[in-house]
Protein backbone atom coordinates (compact mmCIF):
# COMPACT_ATOMS: atom_id res chain seq x y z
CA UNK A 1 0.00 0.00 0.00
CA UNK A 2 1.60 3.37 -1.06
CA UNK A 3 2.43 5.88 2.02
CA UNK A 4 0.18 9.10 2.27
CA UNK A 5 1.81 12.26 0.75
CA UNK A 6 2.98 14.44 3.48
CA UNK A 7 2.21 17.94 2.68
CA UNK A 8 5.60 20.01 2.95
CA UNK A 9 5.82 23.54 3.83
CA UNK A 10 8.28 26.24 3.77
CA UNK A 11 9.19 28.19 6.92
CA UNK A 12 9.24 31.74 6.20
CA UNK A 13 11.56 32.00 8.82
CA UNK A 14 14.43 29.51 8.30
CA UNK A 15 13.47 28.80 4.66
CA UNK A 16 13.32 24.93 5.67
CA UNK A 17 11.02 22.48 4.10
CA UNK A 18 9.36 20.95 6.74
CA UNK A 19 5.75 18.97 7.32
CA UNK A 20 2.79 21.20 7.44
CA UNK A 21 1.84 19.77 10.69
CA UNK A 22 4.54 21.10 11.97
CA UNK A 23 4.73 24.62 11.19
CA UNK A 24 2.19 27.28 11.76
CA UNK A 25 -0.10 29.33 9.26
CA UNK A 26 0.21 32.93 9.57
CA UNK A 27 -2.73 34.51 7.35
CA UNK A 28 -3.86 37.47 6.13
CA UNK A 29 -7.69 37.49 6.00
CA UNK A 30 -9.78 38.87 3.45
CA UNK A 31 -10.20 42.08 5.13
CA UNK A 32 -6.74 42.21 5.64
CA UNK A 33 -6.50 41.11 9.46
CA UNK A 34 -2.80 38.91 9.29
CA UNK A 35 -3.06 36.52 12.82
CA UNK A 36 -1.89 32.69 13.46
CA UNK A 37 -3.90 30.54 12.34
CA UNK A 38 -3.85 27.57 14.58
CA UNK A 39 -6.07 25.04 13.62
CA UNK A 40 -5.22 25.98 9.32
CA UNK A 41 -8.70 26.17 8.49
CA UNK A 42 -9.19 30.53 8.54
CA UNK A 43 -10.12 32.10 4.81
CA UNK A 44 -7.69 33.96 3.48
CA UNK A 45 -3.64 34.45 2.11
CA UNK A 46 -1.39 31.76 4.23
CA UNK A 47 2.45 31.27 5.35
CA UNK A 48 4.15 28.94 7.30
CA UNK A 49 6.60 30.12 10.15
CA UNK A 50 8.25 27.20 12.69
CA UNK A 51 6.65 27.57 16.30
CA UNK A 52 10.06 29.11 17.47
CA UNK A 53 10.53 32.48 18.29
CA UNK A 54 13.89 32.83 16.41
CA UNK A 55 11.88 31.74 12.93
CA UNK A 56 9.63 34.89 13.81
CA UNK A 57 12.45 36.77 14.16
CA UNK A 58 14.31 36.09 11.14
CA UNK A 59 11.12 36.34 8.56
CA UNK A 60 10.64 39.49 10.74
CA UNK A 61 14.07 41.00 9.18
CA UNK A 62 13.93 39.54 5.94
CA UNK A 63 9.98 40.67 5.71
CA UNK A 64 8.97 37.66 4.43
CA UNK A 65 5.68 37.91 5.58
CA UNK A 66 5.62 41.14 4.14
CA UNK A 67 6.79 39.67 1.02
CA UNK A 68 4.25 36.53 0.87
CA UNK A 69 1.38 39.20 1.95
CA UNK A 70 2.51 42.11 -0.44
CA UNK A 71 1.87 44.41 2.38
CA UNK A 72 3.53 46.19 4.88
CA UNK A 73 3.05 44.95 8.80
CA UNK A 74 3.24 47.12 11.49
CA UNK A 75 5.45 46.31 14.53
CA UNK A 76 2.15 45.46 16.52
CA UNK A 77 1.85 42.93 14.34
CA UNK A 78 4.92 41.42 14.73
CA UNK A 79 4.26 41.83 18.77
CA UNK A 80 1.33 40.08 19.03
CA UNK A 81 2.27 37.39 16.53
CA UNK A 82 5.48 36.97 18.79
CA UNK A 83 2.98 37.09 22.12
CA UNK A 84 0.68 33.84 20.40
CA UNK A 85 3.90 32.06 19.51
CA UNK A 86 4.88 32.50 23.01
CA UNK A 87 1.49 31.73 24.36
CA UNK A 88 1.03 28.70 22.38
CA UNK A 89 4.55 27.37 22.55
CA UNK A 90 6.51 28.82 25.55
Amino acid sequence: MAQKKIPMRQCIGCREMKPKRELIRVVKSPEGVISLDLKGKLPGRGTYICPQASCLAKARKSKGIERAFSTSIPPEIYESLAAQLEAEHG
